[in-house]
């Protein structure tokens, strides 16, 4: 069973980080380029960043880039975004997917988590 576990999320003030996980299990993780997609109150899904299956790429939304860190450990089957600086604008529910290319967003995916969700608000 193909299962991608989210983790990390809460409750944070304007400015402050957290760390999201994503635990993957049932397919070849390395095998897969990853992303991080995110749904606000009231929007459609926004693809937040990417990585390739090999960690040889990363790849940022312009309102995310300089503040989020993509990032995966294949030999624990993991996938991360560290987030800082965090803005009233960034509270979503987060999502992992297994995707078809880790620069963009179309909406397919292979798999995709239940989400964690982030709320900035001081």
């Amino acid at each position: 069973e193909v299962q991608l576990v989210e983790s990390g999320g809460g409750l944070v003030q304007p400015g402050g980080s957290l760390r999201l996980s994503c635990a993957a299990s049932g397919f070849i993780f390395s095998t897969y380029d990853m992303s991080w997609v995110r749904q606000g109150p009231g929007k459609g899904l926004e693809w937040v960043s990417g990585i390739k299956s090999g960690a040889d790429g990363t790849y940022y939304d312009d309102s995310v880039k300089g503040r989020f860190t993509i990032s995966r450990d294949n030999a624990k089957n993991t996938l991360y975004l560290q987030m800082t600086n965090l803005k009233p604008e960034d509270t979503a529910m987060y999502y992992c997917a297994a995707v078809p290319f880790a620069d963009s967003y179309n909406g397919r995916y292979y798999y995709k988590g239940q989400g964690t969700q982030v709320t900035v608000s001081s």
